[in-house]
């Protein structure tokens, strides 16, 4: 398998009991919380879009690819990946694996915008981010 980018931040994490559906695995609204989880704390890293600064990320478009089922016990991994950059956004893109056995459970993406929450309009992407996209 292999996504387009640079690998730009990896976090594991837990499948919780509460994560499972009727059907005994992860529920595939999980996945993109994983997804979401793993962005975040990525741009926490880069001292980039916290809830209180005056600009950030607004996710345009989202989708996920279910490869295999996600079922509790399971740790995993999120690898987060920064594709192609515009004047406004950014293509990312995720995987997500199990931390003991490696298997794919399932690929994700995510195209940001980023946004001026005071004039409520999109701005320019932040160097920060333009740097760490592919070329």
């Amino acid at each position: 398998m292999s996504v387009p980018g640079n690998l730009v931040s990896t976090l594991s994490m837990p499948l919780r009991w509460g994560d499972m559906d009727a059907y005994g695995h992860a529920n595939n609204t999980v996945y993109f919380r994983f997804f979401e989880e793993a962005r975040i704390t990525w741009l926490a890293s880069l001292e980039l879009g916290a809830e209180n600064d005056p600009d950030g990320p607004v996710i345009i478009k989202t989708s996920a690819t279910f490869l295999k089922e996600l079922a509790h016990p399971a740790t995993v991994e999120v690898r987060t990946y920064a594709d192609k950059a515009g004047n406004t956004s950014l293509d990312t893109y995720h995987t997500l694996t199990d931390t003991e056995t490696g298997t794919l459970y399932a690929e994700g993406y995510a195209k940001i915008v980023w946004f001026d929450r005071t004039k409520r309009t999109s701005m320019a992407l932040p160097d920060k981010l333009r740097a760490l996209a592919a070329s």
